[in-house]
C-alpha cells in the first residue's frame, strides 16, 4: 500500500493509497488547495475542520455540475454554452516621459495656432 505525504491548508497529512496511485492523490490534494486558496481570498478566517467543510461543498458542486451535465449528454440533450471567461484588459504600458512632453509641447502649439486664427 503507498502512502502520500500532501499539505493542504497548511497541515501536512499522510494519505494512504494503492501503489501506483500517488500522484492522483497529490493531483486531488492540490485540486483542494486551490479550493482553499480561493476561500482565502475572499476572506474568510476558518478552523481547519470548517474550511475543509467548503472545500468539499465547492468540490461536490462541481461534481453536480458535471453529472447533470453527463445526463442531459446521455439523453441527447445539448449543453449550454460556456459562459465567456472574464478577461481583465491588459495594463497599460507605461508612458515614457520624452512622449509626455512632446505631446504636451504639440498641444501648446496647437492652442497658440487656433488662438492667433480666431484673432481678427
Amino acid at each position: 500500500m503507498g502512502q502520500v505525504n500532501v499539505r493542504v491548508n497548511g497541515y501536512n497529512h499522510t494519505i494512504g493509497c494503492r501503489d501506483g496511485e500517488e500522484e492522483h492523490v497529490r493531483q486531488l490534494c492540490a485540486m483542494m488547495e486551490e479550493k482553499v486558496r480561493m476561500i482565502r481570498a475572499m476572506g474568510g478566517q476558518f478552523s481547519e475542520a470548517r474550511m475543509l467543510l467548503h472545500v468539499a461543498l465547492l468540490l461536490a458542486d462541481e461534481a453536480s455540475d458535471l453529472r447533470a451535465d453527463l445526463v442531459k449528454l446521455r439523453n441527447g440533450q445539448p449543453l449550454p454554452a460556456p459562459a465567456a471567461p472574464v478577461i481583465a484588459p491588459p495594463a497599460p504600458a507605461p508612458i515614457d516621459p520624452q512622449v509626455t512632453e512632446r505631446l504636451v509641447a504639440l498641444a501648446e502649439r496647437i492652442e497658440t495656432m487656433a488662438n492667433h486664427l480666431g484673432k481678427p
